[in-house]
């Protein structure tokens, strides 16, 4: 299991010189400041690289950058509308252009309007630090009574929505204006920020779509850009949606072990991938993590390692990030199936038998409470889940302690 980290570029509040003390092998970064759509051009590539490979004092870090999260796909993509032959044809430019720099992992997702949902960026949890929340009743205060989306009311469970109307007539102006901020929060630094009216107008964009037809066009788009990674020897792996059910009247159509085999059967390419994420495909009661390890992991590209809290079992349910040897998901079984799947690619003499992975989403500990970092990836709570999750991966891979899977 080869250890990476996410970097946001020049602007993010933990830099290199910290991710060589945490101890990674390898560095996960996209180009956000590029709008969607557009070629990342082989300069732009070359210059996040000589980013990555540089220290604070101008020195070699021995870093590279080897995974890419995320190659956004398009709206236009997704809908097969406007612009979206065009950015296919970008997409693929990108590809070769990331490939002639030898980075060979792909991460991105097919989630419609936005790349994940948060209602509390900074919940407060037992031990005093703070992770990020997803409040179903406040979402719905936000889908019914901010946003105002006609039908929101229906789309949730009994009772969820009288009770998120007391709640939204609990809230002041500020506390409103908190929750739409956290809902629509997006990535730092990317090139799109949406306000509310930019939301209603993506969601009239599929206001006729439904999971089938998105599924479709998932696959149309794996059935032009896979043949080209496989060409190139990239690795495309798509990122579950986070949350992994429906949103904003929004088809969802990678959400549980059923979808992942879905897409891959449907577009046979080992190149056609999956990013296999704990912790948005653990907000589910019925996503058995080890067990699609287990069962998918030929076509693990890539590893998201981190935990959630479900406040319940349904779906769907509120949940909070947790630590990463915490929440719902069994990680030492989880990192056992990771390690099994890896022998068997040592023996067939598979070249891709380390898998990369990445603590996600630590919770602010200590000095990470007086930081401005990214919501979900502080310094120190990241590195606490890193020394977890390497220490567990060091015991079962240890053969003098018999426990290697």
């Amino acid at each position: 299991m080869r250890q990476t980290w996410r970097w946001f570029g020049p602007k993010d509040g933990v830099g290199i010189d910290d991710m060589m003390q945490a101890g990674v092998e390898g560095v996960v970064s996209a180009l956000h400041h590029v709008p969607t759509g557009d070629i990342w051009t082989p300069e732009q590539i070359a210059q996040r690289q000589r980013e990555i490979a540089t220290r604070a004092d101008g020195s070699p870090s021995g870093l590279a950058w080897e995974v890419v999260e995320s190659l956004p796909v398009s709206e236009d993509i997704k809908t097969q509308t406007g612009d979206w032959r065009a950015h296919l044809a970008t997409y693929k430019q990108s590809m070769e252009n990331l490939a002639a720099a030898g980075i060979g992992v792909i991460c991105y997702n097919f989630m419609p309007v936005l790349d994940w949902t948060r209602t509390d960026l900074a919940y407060r949890v037992t031990h005093g630090g703070t992770a990020m929340r997803f409040d179903l009743h406040d979402f719905a205060a936000f889908d019914i009574h901010i946003l105002n989306r006609p039908g929101a009311a229906e789309s949730f469970p009994d009772g969820v929505a009288e009770f998120a109307a007391e709640r939204f007539a609990r809230m002041d102006d500020a506390a409103r204006r908190a929750l739409t901020t956290n809902v629509v929060f997006g990535l730092p630094g990317a090139a799109e920020h949406f306000t509310l009216e930019d939301v209603r107008g993506h969601l009239a964009e599929y206001a006729d779509m439904s999971a089938d037809r998105l599924r479709g066009h998932l696959i149309d788009f794996l059935s032009e850009v896979a043949p080209v990674a496989e060409r190139l020897g990239l690795r495309l792996c798509c990122h579950p949606d986070d949350p992994p059910f429906p949103l904003l009247g929004l088809p969802r159509v990678m959400s549980t072990e059923a979808d992942y085999r879905a897409v891959i059967e449907a577009v046979g390419l080992r190149a056609n991938g999956i990013t296999l994420c704990s912790g948005s495909l653990g907000a589910r009661a019925d996503n058995d993590i080890p067990g699609m390890m287990a069962r998918l992991g030929d076509r693990v590209h890539f590893l998201h390692m981190r935990n959630v809290t479900r406040e319940s079992d349904g779906t769907p349910c509120s949940f909070h990030e947790a630590e990463h040897l915490g929440g719902e998901t069994d990680m030492v079984a989880f990192i056992a199936a990771v390690l099994r799947e890896e022998a068997r690619r040592r023996a067939e003499g598979r070249a891709d038998a380390s898998i990369p992975f990445r603590p996600d989403h630590g919770q602010d500990i200590l000095d990470d409470l007086k930081r401005r970092t990214q919501p979900g990836y502080p310094a120190i709570g990241r590195l606490k889940g890193l020394a977890e999750l390497r220490g567990v991966m060091t015991a079962l891979d240890h053969p003098a302690h018999g426990l290697k899977p």
